[in-house]
């Protein structure tokens, strides 16, 4: 679990241990630390700057919670799928998350779909939640990658920079991997530093964590942002991927850089795309940002939410009224006194036919006694 990380152009090494501690024998391993600190700090990003996108903040944290789901089963199961001969022989393998295996791009897609059905089941809006969520994810990634520097992995070929990094774990990998890069042309010494490409691509998400915080005042139309991450993260990881030794592979295809610079053409061709449209527009009110319209700013007032509670309050409240309304039983209708003018049609009946009420007293009497009976029996 110690191991020494070595920087021999800059004339210092780093020990590093996997495990930051144990509880009950247990170990506890600074990788998921650094994951719930990443997660935590791009979590507060959000909460702080959700009214600038017109969002509640509640029913984002539960939008919010939906995607980290859908971001951990996606990235592990684009890593499997990509490194399927690893886990063949033992499915069991694939629930195993405590070794590492996740893979950034399958963490997106994963993330994008949990979170557009949770959209769909809590009433926000999708494109302007993006907006946020992807201006605060380079800063978790950010923190992140630094977990991948503790387990001594996504590092690159090698490098005669100063900051090169070696380690015996990184010179038993190379020695291993060697022949297999070698068939797609990256030939290495195991010997020899490589690149810290988890540095990099810290430093590259940082970068644009800011650029992201500094243009969110600035943005023109929801899902901007969205493009502008997509084209700076690709751009960064299209270069970066291609000098790294662990690439997940199609063929001699390196996946990760494939998507990457397929992000970069479509976001770019898009945001050429709106700019040409607003341009030609003209016209302010055109594509105007969500928190700029009625509902966006009944969102942020906290009324438009509370519509849709009481209406749902009303809705349930009706069933119980319309109960409380239901026509009197003929039980209680005949209860009903009579009025004067059915009393007086009733007694010139009894007059003008004495002989129908005379043979109905006499079935009445014959029927009390029988219940008489039947009460002493």
């Amino acid at each position: 679990m110690v191991e020494l990380v070595k920087f021999p152009g800059l004339g210092f090494a780093v020990e590093l241990n996997r495990v930051a501690f144990t509880v009950l024998g247990r170990p506890i391993y600074w990788y998921g630390i650094l994951f719930g600190l990443s997660f935590i700090a791009a979590s507060l990003y959000i909460i702080k700057r959700v009214k600038e996108f017109g969002l509640d903040a509640d029913r984002v944290i539960d939008v919010l919670l939906g995607t980290v789901i859908g971001g951990l089963v996606g990235a592990r199961a684009y890593y499997v799928a990509f490194s399927w001969d690893t886990y063949r022989g033992d499915l069991m393998k694939i629930i195993n998350v405590r070794e590492g295996g996740l893979a950034l791009y399958g963490g997106v897609i994963g993330a994008a779909l949990a979170g557009y059905l949770m959209c769909r089941l809590r009433k926000v809006k999708f494109i302007p939640l993006c907006d946020l969520f992807f201006s605060a994810l380079p800063l978790g990634q950010a923190i992140g990658r630094w977990g991948n520097f503790v387990n001594v992995e996504a590092y690159g070929c090698n490098t005669t920079a100063p900051w090169g990094m070696t380690s015996d774990s990184i010179v038993r990998y190379l020695e291993w991997k060697k022949d297999e890069l070698a068939a797609v042309g990256v030939m290495v010494d195991p010997t020899m530093p490589v690149h810290p490409t988890f540095f990099y691509e810290s430093v590259w998400c940082l970068v644009g964590f800011l650029l992201l915080a500094i243009f969110t005042k600035r943005r023109r139309y929801d899902g901007q942002l969205t493009l502008l991450y997509l084209s700076w993260y690709g751009l960064g990881r299209f270069f970066i991927e291609g000098l790294r030794t662990d690439s997940l592979m199609l063929g001699s295809l390196r996946v990760s850089q494939a998507l990457a610079a397929l992000c970069v053409i479509v976001s770019v061709s898009l945001l050429a795309y709106f700019h040409r449209k607003i341009k030609a527009a003209g016209d302010p009110e055109f594509m105007k940002l969500y928190v700029n319209t009625e509902e966006g700013q009944a969102i942020v007032a906290g009324t438009f939410y509370k519509k849709d509670e009481e209406n749902l309050v009303a809705e349930a409240d009706q069933p119980a009224e319309a109960a409380g309304e239901e026509t009197p039983s003929e039980e209680v209708a005949s209860e009903t006194p009579p009025t004067e003018e059915t009393a007086t049609e009733g007694e010139s009946t009894s007059e003008d036919s004495p002989a129908v009420e005379d043979e109905s007293e006499e079935p009445a009497d014959a029927g009390t006694g029988a219940e008489d009976g039947d009460t002493k029996a």
